[in-house]
């Protein structure tokens, strides 16, 4: 891996860690649904049941331990602290983009998790666009093999990569690509976003190439323009980082748009999700599974302990939000109506 791929992965990180890099003048939207409250729900708690099943797996909660990082020595701990809470946990969880080992076979040891969570339901992960720079299916079986992955996600990050110096800015063609990759890599493939939302289009043309889910990323919370602003030391690309600072569509726009497209396509819902009730929206509207990322990040760069801890608070928020609307599956999570919440109307002052 270069110096300076290295270097960026270093930078995104602390960037993360230390900055507001979530995204302004736009929400994930989530704000804007309600689940029914049933003041009598007929149920104990107790028996409020998260298990799931994603592409034929088995959880014990919807929840992913979305992709973070990899290719350094911190992102190392960091795989390692997060793999080990979905393993307690039984959760699934994504690794961050395989690159950098796939350059550098050192790198490897990064990404491999299996030693500490042998049961997971684990992804690894490359950038879509690299299907146009040279890799093909060979890559992405070795991506695969290399942490002994259930699935493959290919990220889509269009504006992250056009405001990066000498970023991969050719994603034409890449549909077909993407099928390929579908139809010969041997596991299921899912394309996701970095937090700017798909669109209903774009999760139809997916589905018909043969992608097994989305991850719709959408818009709301960390924003990879404002990540790239704090990078950049060029002022037209600073200014152009800030100029999209409010860019994408919104997780529950995004949400609703592909399951109202691909209405039999697995989604997952992830951008912006930090608490159990916001997850539970974003199952009652149609996910499967709900990701997180960022709010995960500082508790793994302590420990395993610190990533169950919020963890734990997010999955037992789903429940309470379960047993608040009466549901007592997530089956029966995803059945129960939900309720938009009118925008509030402008109040106008008359001149006496």
């Amino acid at each position: 891996m270069s110096d300076s791929h290295a270097r960026r992965k270093q930078d995104h990180l602390r960037i993360c860690r230390d900055e507001d890099v979530g995204s302004r003048g736009i929400s994930t939207g989530l704000e804007r649904y309600r689940l029914l409250h049933n003041a009598l729900p007929e149920l104990n708690l107790a028996d409020v049941d998260l298990s799931a099943q994603f592409l034929g797996h088995p959880l014990r909660a919807p929840v992913l331990v979305s992709a973070i990082t990899g290719g350094t020595a911190r992102a190392e701990r960091i795989n390692l602290h997060l793999a080990e809470a979905a393993e307690k946990l039984g959760l699934a969880m994504s690794v961050g983009s395989q690159r950098a080992a796939l350059e550098d076979p050192r790198q490897e040891r990064t990404y491999q998790v299996r030693r500490v969570a042998p049961h997971i339901l684990l992804f690894a992960n490359l950038g879509a666009v690299q299907l146009n720079y040279g890799y093909s299916v060979d890559q992405c079986r070795r991506a695969v093999e290399m942490i002994q992955a259930d699935a493959l996600v290919l990220h889509l990050n269009s504006i992250q990569e056009a405001l990066q110096p000498h970023g991969n800015t050719d994603f034409s063609g890449l549909l077909r690509r993407i099928s390929c990759v579908c139809r010969d890599v041997g596991v299921p493939v899912i394309v996701k976003e970095v937090g700017w939302g798909v669109s209903g289009a774009v999760a139809k043309q997916l589905q018909d190439a043969g992608v097994a889910a989305v991850d719709v990323a959408g818009a709301g919370g960390t924003s990879w323009s404002e990540v790239e602003l704090h990078r950049a030391t060029d002022p037209l690309r600073r200014r152009l980082a800030r100029d999209l600072a409010g860019w994408g569509v919104p997780t529950a726009e995004a949400l609703l748009q592909c399951r109202t497209a691909a209405p039999t396509l697995p989604l997952v819902a992830s951008g912006g999700i930090e608490s159990g009730p916001q997850a539970a929206v974003a199952l009652a509207l149609g996910a499967e599974l709900v990701g997180l990322a960022r709010p995960l990040l500082i508790p793994a760069m302590s420990s395993e302990k610190a990533v169950i801890n919020e963890l734990t608070v997010v999955i037992e928020g789903i429940r309470l939000a379960m047993f608040g609307c009466g549901a007592d599956s997530i089956a029966a999570l995803r059945s129960m109506a939900v309720a938009e919440i009118p925008p509030p109307v402008p109040q106008l002052r008359g001149y006496m």
